[in-house]
């Protein structure tokens, strides 16, 4: 693949427009007024979207789609004309960007490598935008969207309207992503196939580092290595030392610290986490700057605020500033995300689909319940291979749940090699937690829930597949009896 962007004009064309971090370039780029084009299979809110601010969606990923480049022959005129100039000009073969979830077997591909267009990976057009802006960019294994998605909201409600590129939509600007009118870019930065070194931003905020991609990865080290390699490209590096793994082998520039005896840049006091929010007393080397609210809950939410807050201070804002923005930051989409609220039942959708994010989650479930008010997990493995290595981690994580519901494993493309299933997650979790039900597909999940689930209870939907599909489903069936004696 070519990683050279052109942003003379040339058009761009998305092969699999519709994913999370491919439309957030998408958008930006159309919004930019250049040509931008894509295709996807499943045509959603987010294409719709896309077509409505100029860019040409196909619902299929086929070679024909190509064909929107070629010169048409009722364009054809003399060679040495202006209008044949500016025709061709026109009608470039278009820049083609890819993810790695497409393969080279793919039709579209296969049309663009014989028609010669560049072939370009979504990290090179994010590795350009980063290099073109002011940019900020959010690393690490947990927390990437929140805390990417908090500092851009940080920015705009500070006046400094930032461009914004996030793995997740956000409300106050509906969407994952917005185009600013400013130099400064807040961008979310994925290590999961290792393009991670392609970025080079002015600040770089690293919240954690975990193995979580056994699919690109074999060991915690080289995962470590493209993170060193992150860091290095980093004017400014922000990183948090309550992770072994970024205190012992990164040197931030500034650090922060949920502990106030840490010798962290930035670290918290008088810390109360409540169930309809966090406050705490934040510190800057040693002086108090004033108290911090934030309407998420729990301590992974606390430390994606502090990192804000750093952020903040080294772009020059006041503590006041910074603290109002995030005070009325309500978090991304899917991020704990409020469903609704039937019979009783309050419905919550989040992303978590790693172990430490599993735990954290249900810890701010816990703390949200009420006296007595059961907490239900439901849970979608997402791949074959996070759930077989982190087998016995998952069977650790769901202590704070009073029962546990899983499903099969979704594939997100991986071969099922037949090591592992749904099942055998249940029976390792089980030998940790007394109320663990399997239920094999979606179908089975929802008629189980409709049974079980009673008034009071938090049922909390937790996986990156496609188990949150079920929960209008269920809210609908369950408001069905009120409708009949209404």
């Amino acid at each position: 693949m070519s990683n050279s962007v052109d942003f003379s004009g040339r058009p761009f064309h998305f092969i699999g427009i519709g994913g999370i971090g491919m439309s957030a370039l998408a958008y930006v780029l159309a919004k930019r007024q250049f040509p931008v084009s894509g295709s996807d299979l499943r045509p959603n809110h987010i294409t719709h979207k896309l077509e409505s601010i100029g860019a040409h969606i196909f619902g299929k990923q086929e070679a024909s789609n190509l064909e929107f480049f070629r010169p048409q022959e009722s364009q054809t005129v003399a060679l040495n004309s202006p209008e044949k100039l500016a025709t061709t000009s026109n009608l470039k073969l278009p820049q083609v960007i890819c993810s790695t979830a497409i393969n080279t077997n793919n039709l579209e591909y296969k049309a663009a490598l014989e028609l010669g267009c560049p072939i370009l990976h979504r990290s090179d057009v994010l590795a350009a935008l980063i290099a073109d802006y002011y940019s900020i960019a959010v690393a690490g294994t947990h927390g990437k969207t929140t805390t990417s998605s908090m500092i851009g909201y940080m920015l705009l409600e500070a006046g400094l309207d930032p461009t914004i590129l996030v793995g997740g939509e956000v409300n106050a600007w509906e969407g994952n992503a917005r185009l600013g009118q400013s130099q400064y870019l807040v961008a979310e930065a994925d290590e999961s196939d290792g393009s991670l070194v392609k970025h080079a931003p002015e600040i770089g905020i690293i919240t954690n580092i975990e193995l979580d991609h056994p699919d690109h990865y074999d060991t915690l080290e080289e995962v470590v290595d493209i993170f060193q390699t992150f860091a290095k490209g980093c004017k400014t590096l922000v990183g948090s030392i309550d992770c072994a793994t970024v205190r012992d082998r990164l040197q931030p520039t500034i650090s922060y610290s949920l502990h106030s005896d840490s010798d962290a840049d930035y670290t918290v006091t008088n810390i109360d986490y409540r169930a309809d929010g966090t406050t705490a007393l934040v510190w800057e080397r040693g002086k108090a700057l004033g108290v911090l609210k934030l309407r998420l809950l729990s301590r992974h939410n606390l430390s994606n605020a502090l990192a804000a807050v750093a952020v903040g201070r080294v772009l020059g804002l006041e503590f006041g500033e910074i603290a109002k923005g995030i005070a009325t930051f309500e978090g991304s989409r899917r991020r704990f995300e409020f469903r609704g609220e039937v019979d009783g039942i309050t419905f919550i959708d989040d992303y978590a689909h790693h172990p430490t994010e599993i735990r954290a989650t249900l810890a701010a479930a816990r703390l949200q319940a009420r006296p007595g008010q059961r907490v239900v997990a439901i849970f979608q493995p997402h791949r074959y291979s996070r759930t077989l290595t982190f087998l016995e981690e998952f069977a650790q994580s769901f202590s704070h749940a009073d029962l546990v519901v899983l499903t099969d494993i979704y594939s997100a493309g991986e071969p099922n090699l037949g090591q592992i299933s749904g099942e055998h997650l249940r029976a390792e979790i089980a030998k940790q937690h007394s109320q663990v039900v399997y239920q094999p597909s979606l179908c089975s999940v929802r008629e189980f829930l409709l049974q079980t689930l009673r008034p009071g209870d938090l049922a909390l939907f937790l996986g990156a597949g496609n188990l949150n599909q079920v929960i209008p489903e269920i809210i609908a069936t369950l408001r069905e009896p009120a409708k009949a004696t209404s």
